[in-house]
């Protein structure tokens, strides 16, 4: 601001910003250089000494100041200097503290358009949606799977065995071929115990579900009951024997369609209000060995585990199908 960019005072020399060498006047004194250039504030402050003939830097030349008159201080002919008197010395300081007052007010209306705006903020916490934390399991073994009352939701073929046909598990592969929901408990059963304790325990659902392995060695209809509660499940083991099973379904496959022909074996476990029936042989009907026994038990292990265990855990931590 008033600065010269270039600092020349005339004589092809340099000199400090603002302190250049007045021009001389025709006929004059060569001015001084050094401190004589410049007056003391002091003799500059008071131009009254120069009218009563008190101290001045020199007299009148021809073409100067008039005599008797006020000298004027030296100017600088490169622009604004800290030490020129007089309104053009002035000037600057006024454009100085209008360029502060005009940053101000640009600054404070900057600070009125960002806390106008507002900067972003994330979601609190109380608007933030939160889940329905789950219900907490009755106490025991099944938890909601239990009884009935807890676990009140009808149960499917699609819930208890899946949607896949085709499974495998640990690298063994399985096919599930044909599956039934029984209008009646008893149409899928067989034997006059188990029918009774069905009965009994208030039973209204029965699914079945028939698989084969990969190499269509091992056959087995797997069977859900839904009881009204654990002590009917119970009920419903406990009449299982080799008279009392769940009744094989067969497939319209050339292997399972032999499902109920032949020596197999049964199992009835429980599950909470659930029975769980299993008939499983060989594809052949031959009784099985002790190797072959194995493979059945697996098999059966196998399907019940990714099949109707899966769905059943589910229903005990949340009491809701799968």
């Amino acid at each position: 601001m008033g600065f010269p960019e270039e600092r020349d005072n005339g004589t092809g020399g340099s000199a400090p910003y603002g302190m250049g060498r007045a021009p001389q006047e025709a006929g004059g004194e060569p001015e001084k250089t050094g401190r004589a250039s410049r007056r003391s504030r002091k003799n500059r402050a008071d131009p009254a000494d120069a009218v009563a003939g008190g101290p001045a830097t020199g007299g009148p030349t021809a073409g100067g100041p008039t005599a008797g008159g006020p000298e004027k201080p030296p100017q600088s002919r490169m622009g604004w200097s800290p030490y020129d008197e007089g309104a053009r010395s002035r000037a600057p300081l006024w454009f100085a503290i209008g360029g502060v007052a005009v940053l101000g007010l640009l600054g404070g209306g900057l600070a009125l358009m960002w806390n106008a705006d507002g900067p972003d903020t994330a979601p609190t916490a109380a608007t933030r949606p939160t889940s329905v934390p789950l219900p907490s399991a009755p106490p025991g073994e099944y938890g909601f799977a239990a009884e009935r009352a807890t676990d009140p939701d009808p149960i499917t073929v699609k819930e208890i065995f899946g949607s896949k046909k085709k499974f495998s598990v640990s690298g063994r592969a399985y096919e599930m071929t044909v599956t039934n929901k029984a209008k009646k408990c008893n149409d899928g059963a067989l034997g006059d115990a188990l029918e009774k304790a069905l009965k009994s325990g208030k039973c209204n659902q029965l699914v079945r579900a028939s698989f084969r392995d990969k190499d269509g060695k091992v056959i087995g209809t797997v069977g859900v009951a839904n009881l009204t509660s654990s002590k009917s499940a119970s009920k419903v083991a406990k009449a299982g024997d080799t008279d009392n099973y769940v009744k094989p379904l067969a497939g319209k496959d050339s292997v399972t369609k032999l499902l109920g022909s032949g020596s197999g074996g049964a199992r009835i476990s429980t599950h909470g209000h659930y029975a769980i029936m299993v008939w499983f042989q060989n594809k052949d009907g031959t009784k099985p060995d002790s190797k072959g026994s194995k493979r059945i038990t697996q098999a059966i292990k196998d399907i019940t585990s990714a099949t109707v265990f899966k769905a059943l855990d589910n229903r005990s931590v949340t009491g809701s199908p799968l």
